[in-house]
């Protein structure tokens, strides 16, 4: 069976459906704006089910692959929710400290996709950990949608302050080399941008489509960024201009690369929205990113 991209959709209807998964429109005002598109044998549920995620079958690193060691962990956060369950992978052989990386998820809390990127940064030598912002809701449902609706009935203060604790707990266990990195997608690269104002012993921050701090943030940023933009995503990209002109006048190392053609979500292979060229080229300079930051 062919797998699904985005050019198969119209682009009016892969809008919707980004407005509809960041609680812009509800699942019913998704339904009644796809109705149009619905076409050719195919119903709006099954365009809703065309376009969500597909785990299995992007999964890149089995949870019990041999050269990993995972577990989970929880670690307190007084200022934020109390406590916080999360995902902890290590390379299986690593014999000393380890640089870390905090894997900062998208709105859905910590699915089978966020874990799978935490294997992937495990088996390229770093010690990565995916808490689930969820938590104190039950954790991660294992319904997209319903995480979506539990999504949105946080604090965000106290999720943001989670992350913050999250990036403590890490940096200070005595399995972590005292070197950090955060990366983050969608609203989680919103979260690496957060991190990278508020914790000036941040060693590195990468991005993936998220929202930027206010601008008189900009100057509060030590760590390098390295921020990477989907070529259609008013959404995010329109705020990019003010948010990089106070990046400069503050004097903040910073990177940024725009992926010509690609969605919202372009790194997320669970989707139809994924581009496979762009995702490898984005995920090789993360990677050599933190190879430079972090192991360096």
């Amino acid at each position: 069976m062919k797998r699904l991209t985005a050019q198969d959709f119209d682009q009016e209807l892969l809008i919707l459906f980004d407005a509809y998964v960041h609680g812009v429109i509800d699942r019913r005002g998704f339904l009644a704006g796809a109705q149009k598109f619905a076409v050719g044998g195919m119903s709006v549920s099954m365009l809703l089910a065309a376009l969500s995620p597909n785990f299995a079958q992007a999964q890149q690193v089995k949870p019990d692959d041999p050269r990993l060691r995972s577990e989970r962990v929880a670690y307190p956060s007084p200022d934020g929710h109390g406590t916080v369950n999360t995902y902890l992978v290590r390379p299986a052989g690593a014999s000393g400290p380890l640089p870390a990386i905090l894997v900062a998820h998208e709105n859905r809390g910590l699915n089978p996709h966020i874990e799978d990127i935490a294997r992937r940064l495990a088996l390229d030598g770093f010690m990565a950990l995916a808490p689930d912002a969820l938590t104190p809701l039950g954790g991660y449902p294992g319904d997209e949608d319903k995480a979506r609706q539990l999504f949105a009935t946080l604090d965000q203060a106290k999720t943001r302050e989670d992350f913050v604790a999250g990036a403590g707990y890490l940096k200070h266990r005595a399995d972590c080399s005292g070197k950090l990195g955060v990366v983050g997608f969608c609203w989680g690269g919103g979260v690496a941008h957060v991190l990278a104002t508020r914790l000036p012993e941040l060693d590195a921050a990468v991005s993936f489509y998220g929202n930027h701090p206010p601008v008189e943030d900009a100057a509060k940023v030590k760590a390098p960024l390295l921020i990477h933009f989907a070529g259609v995503d008013e959404r995010i990209n329109a705020a990019w201009p003010a948010y990089e002109a106070a990046l400069k006048a503050a004097g903040v190392r910073y990177t940024a690369h725009v992926y010509a053609g690609t969605q919202h979500g372009f790194n997320n292979d669970t989707t139809p929205r994924f581009d496979a060229a762009s995702a490898k080229l984005a995920w090789q300079r993360t990677l050599a990113f933190f190879q430079k930051t972090l192991q360096g």
